[in-house]
């Protein structure tokens, strides 16, 4: 790469995946000069992807009303998977022979793309499907009544993929900053399906494997990386991706004071929750019996038994860009130049020029 004349007009382009193993012969200066990173889409472009792809198709509206509520609902979606979920949706509506695809279709796409696809045909006892209805009743009612946890999309007993017996589905907000309290709330949501069977059933089974194997990398993260600690103190231990690191950079004492925080938050997580799950067992009961008997439920469900949601974002959420598009960021937009929604200036001047 060396040795070229300044004015020869070579220019070299390169790219990879791995931009954390390249030598850094490559990355000195003279040799790859301009280095930009192409990350996943955030919503807006998300959206412009979507327009994209919906161009190609017949749609039952405009693409612009797809385009706003699908990048709501697809939070770190790559193009691909954007391309994917627009492939499925037009699939999904031929085998159900409509001239044109709806929401419904692109929203069985997305779950499809998520989840894996539909196994109702799944040999399942009647005991197994009560408990999965219970467990997801669970997740749903929890994270109801908890400020910081996600808004609920809709809940499933339908099997999926290949071990999925039913799942829950939020749309996240993609902050980039996440506080304690946040996480801890997240931590309660995701116990919500054990607790419940715990409460309800008076049994646990082997369904919460996931959600415990998210629980304890989020809070090994609070207490080894975040520094939410206490007693491990503002230290921060990184996972390394180097295969020659052998070590950790801490004692085992350390290593023994983050594993008795782990266990600690957890169980204080665990207890916040099952005493949720205790004031709301009703809740929980009709909503498993309603999955029993409908299989699928959506907030419009949710809202009918426990009522609305008692806490409300101070802007708007993915869920509210999902059902309204990005109507309010366009009046927010609008406002803060000055104008209405019909192009018109909303501020008059006092005086008049002659």
């Amino acid at each position: 790469m060396d040795g070229f004349g300044t004015t020869s007009g070579v220019v070299v382009l390169a790219g990879t995946n791995r931009p954390d193993i390249l030598d850094n012969a490559l990355l000195r200066p003279g040799r790859f000069d301009r280095q930009i990173t192409i990350d996943k889409p955030d919503i807006r472009g998300r959206e412009q992807i979507f327009r994209i792809y919906l161009d190609k198709l017949k749609l039952e509206q405009k693409p612009s009303y797809y385009s706003e509520r699908l990048a709501a609902l697809t939070p770190g979606f790559a193009g691909a998977d954007i391309a994917n979920v627009c492939n499925e949706a037009a699939l999904i509506a031929a085998r159900s022979e409509d001239t044109l695809i709806s929401t419904e279709h692109f929203e069985s796409a997305i779950d499809r793309v998520i989840g894996g696809l539909e196994k109702k045909n799944k040999v399942i006892s009647k005991m197994e499907r009560r408990t999965v209805a219970y467990h997801e009743s669970g997740h749903a009612v929890s994270g109801w009544f908890l400020e910081h946890a996600e808004p609920l999309l809709k809940v499933s007993i339908v099997p999926r993929g290949t071990a999925a017996l039913g799942f829950a589905q939020y749309v996240p907000n993609e902050n980039l900053l996440m506080t304690k309290e946040q996480l801890f709330d997240m931590t309660c949501m995701t116990l919500g399906g054990r607790a419940a069977e715990q409460v309800l059933l008076g049994k646990i089974s082997t369904g919460a494997q996931n959600d415990l194997e998210k629980v304890t990398k989020m809070t090994y993260a609070q207490v080894a990386i975040y520094g939410f600690s206490d007693k491990v103190g503002l230290l921060s231990f990184p996972p390394r991706d180097d295969a020659f690191e052998m070590s950790k950079p801490y004692s085992n004492q350390t290593a023994a004071i983050i594993d008795c925080e782990v266990r600690e938050l957890v169980a204080k997580a665990y207890d916040r929750t099952v005493q949720l799950i205790e004031e709301h067992k009703d809740h929980i009961a009709q909503i498993a019996e309603l999955l029993l008997k409908k299989e699928v439920l959506h907030q419009e469900d949710l809202v009918q038994v426990l009522g609305e949601r008692p806490f409300k974002s101070s802007e708007p959420t993915n869920y509210d860009r999902f059902k309204k598009g990005f109507e309010e960021d366009k009046a927010t937009k609008n406002s803060s130049e000055g104008k209405t929604t019909d192009g018109s200036s909303s501020l008059e001047p006092d005086i008049v020029p002659a």
